[in-house]
């Protein structure tokens, strides 16, 4: 089964703090690296891609590395939508 997640990534201060949300989230391994390499390396085991949806895109630290994470979810065959929650 296809997994959707939701991401507010203002709640996370920190790249690493939206890694760590997104290991909880995706139940990664322990081993999980928290970063883009070691979530493709992830991503790319499992059967179904993930499907991100982006509530906020948080502060620039953050925002950059969302980009990064939106681009890895993609190449694992997973969809990125930005949602408008005007």
């Amino acid at each position: 089964m296809q997994q959707t997640i939701f991401l507010d990534a203002s709640l996370y201060p920190t790249p690493r703090d939206l890694h760590a949300a997104l290991k909880s989230m995706l139940s990664l391994p322990d081993y999980y690296g928290m970063n883009a390499d070691a979530l493709y390396d992830c991503l790319s085991e499992r059967r179904e891609p993930v499907n991100l949806w982006i509530a906020s895109r948080g502060n620039e630290e953050v925002s950059g590395t969302l980009d990064i994470i939106s681009n890895v979810v993609e190449d694992c065959g997973g969809t990125v939508k930005e949602l408008s929650l005007k």
